[in-house]
């Protein structure tokens, strides 16, 4: 599915925003940090990269090493989150997402990433863009995506119903989250058109936002 050529209009009462791949472009880094641990587990650097994008660091590992105890899964995962939180060389930010974000100031929005505080942090710093008031990190879930729990959790905190929500989504996991959670999806960039969004744009330049009377918001896409 290519990105929508023809404008789309899509009404919520909130939009929950993945970070990595939608708002910010972290590959480079993520490149960087995942193809040296699959080295060290004589693992194929192409086949881990089509794991990682959108799920917890344990949650890949557990998913390319279906054998290794959960312990040392996260113990690992702990290590390579400081090396991600330290490495911002390369982080920008995904094109339109500092003026997207703008235009949801006063409107009910919220970040929903995989990361922990301290990475998405960092991330959204070394981009240059404003970290939304309401965020779902990976402190504040159980279960990474795909499971749906960080964005319900996100639509919970702002008092919106799951299906009032827009998600906004990179990867497969990311957006079968969405999917699973009840929520349309619009898909940012080339990795989000094989995994069927409700709709997909190449970046951020293609979505403008309008707040409707009564508190709603009013997407315009393509």
């Amino acid at each position: 599915m290519p990105a929508t050529a023809t404008p789309v209009v899509l009404t919520a009462r909130a939009l929950l925003l993945d970070m990595d791949g939608t708002l910010v472009n972290s590959d480079a880094v993520v490149e960087r940090i995942w193809r040296r641990w699959a080295e060290r587990h004589g693992l194929d650097g192409d086949e881990v990269m089509k794991v990682v994008h959108g799920r917890q660091g344990h949650a890949s590992m557990a998913v390319l090493l279906p054998d290794r105890p959960v312990e040392q899964n996260l113990a690992d995962n702990a290590r390579m989150l400081a090396e991600e939180t330290a490495d911002t060389d390369g982080v920008i930010e995904i094109p339109g997402a500092r003026a997207f974000l703008s235009s949801l100031e006063g409107l009910p929005h919220a970040l929903v990433t995989s990361a922990d505080v301290a990475l998405s942090t960092a991330r959204m710093n070394a981009a240059g863009l404003p970290l939304p008031a309401v965020r779902v990190t990976a402190e504040s879930v159980g279960a990474s995506k795909p499971d749906p729990e960080g964005f319900l959790k996100g639509a919970a905190e702002l008092g919106v119903d799951p299906a009032d929500c827009v998600v906004f989504e990179d990867s497969g996991a990311g957006i079968a989250a969405g999917r699973a959670a009840g929520m349309r999806v619009v898909g940012v960039g080339s990795r989000a058109v094989f995994h069927e969004p409700d709709v997909a744009v190449r970046d951020l330049t293609q979505v403008r936002v309008e707040a409707v009377a009564g508190g709603g918001i009013r997407l315009h896409i393509g």
